[in-house]
């Protein structure tokens, strides 16, 4: 189960979450999930609200381009001069009311001309799990639009993780935003993109725009097509060469919970520095984090002897894993799928 179907935090997951953030903004008819054939029922079940026609199933993991690319072609089959924003699913976002804000500002200035919008947000430490994007002078609000409550920058590059000393020197320099991959732009500006600068990807936007008002049909054509697809983010296919980004300021608390690390920073710890959200017991135990992640028959969780290590029970299996090691989860989901036998925890 990927973290952004899991109530982490709190009671909704955070697809619920980033879902209820953008409602007062979108109504739930112009809101698109794009996931995968494995999600898509717990997709549905989590967000009723959403017209099933506007959660979509990619065949297969194709990075961010294709989910973009595929968005864009949703988008567009509904109005050629929509404007749409990419949000991930998986984003920490405590105060809705600021970031919604700043994404009403960037829907009006992506919708004035031919604008990439990127939401840069303002880091708070010299963090080197996050690409930053460097931003230039300071915009005017374009004439003939409302002053902007939000400050919009040129973003003049795209640097990608940098090591502590440079991620120090960015956070010092006061010139540098987090990338958190939230981005703002026209059906137009998209495509147009696209088409300069990743014309592939352009051409299977034009095959799925067409057959986009169709599920079945559109279904059978990304079946075919999405095998030969690129794997590329969108980060490298198209902001890195784009010359008309604009970096809206995200002056707001954010978080990407990218590893099970991440979550200690938004749950109390216990005067050993455990975090735990389970009825947890232990001796001799310090800095674990510790998720009961079941739904049911939740039983305590008792640990001796145990430090800087994450443990998590779900319904049908558990993870032990030292905190140091956090990034390698991904290895382990790929040694499961390789596994007959245990394919089906994938």
């Amino acid at each position: 189960m990927p973290k952004q179907l899991l109530p982490l935090l709190g009671k909704q997951s955070f697809l619920q979450e980033a879902v209820a953030r953008v409602l007062p903004l979108v109504p739930a008819k112009n809101i698109f999930v794009i996931t995968n054939e494995t999600q898509l029922p717990e997709v549905r079940k989590q967000l009723p609200k959403i017209p099933k026609a506007n959660l979509i199933a990619e065949p297969m993991g194709r990075d961010t381009c294709a989910a973009v690319t595929l968005g864009a072609a949703l988008v567009g089959a509904r109005s050629t001069t929509g404007v749409m924003a990419v949000l991930p699913a998986d984003h920490v976002i405590p105060d809705a009311k600021k970031f919604q804000q700043i994404l009403n500002d960037a829907f009006d200035l992506a919708a004035r001309g031919q604008a990439i919008v990127t939401i840069g947000i303002k880091p708070t430490e010299p963090a080197t799990g996050y690409g930053y994007i460097r931003v230039g002078n300071e915009l005017p609000t374009p004439a003939g639009a409302k002053k902007y409550k939000t400050t919009f920058f040129k973003a003049e590059q795209f640097v990608e993780k940098p090591d502590f000393q440079k991620a120090l020197d960015y956070v010092n320099s006061g010139q540098y935003r987090w990338n958190a991959g939230m981005f703002v732009w026209s059906f137009i500006t998209v495509t147009n993109g696209l088409e300069k600068h990743q014309p592939e990807m352009f051409a299977a936007c034009q095959r799925w725009f067409k057959v986009a008002a169709k599920p079945a049909k559109l279904a059978k054509v990304l079946a075919k097509d999405y095998p030969n697809t690129k794997k590329i983010s969108i980060d490298y296919a198209l902001m890195e060469h784009a010359q008309n980004v604009i970096c809206a300021d995200g002056d707001f608390e954010w978080d990407d919970l990218g590893a099970w690390n991440a979550l200690s920073r938004h749950l109390k710890a216990d005067a050993e520095g455990n975090c735990a959200v389970a009825d947890f017991i232990h001796v001799d135990a310090a800095r674990n984090i510790i998720f009961d992640a079941r739904t049911k028959n939740r039983t305590p969780i008792a640990v001796v002897g145990l430090w800087d290590s994450i443990l998590v029970q779900t319904d049908d299996a558990v993870l032990l894993a030292h905190k140091s090691q956090a990034q390698k989860v991904k290895e382990l989901v790929k040694k499961l799928g390789e596994d007959p036998k245990l394919k089906k925890l994938i």
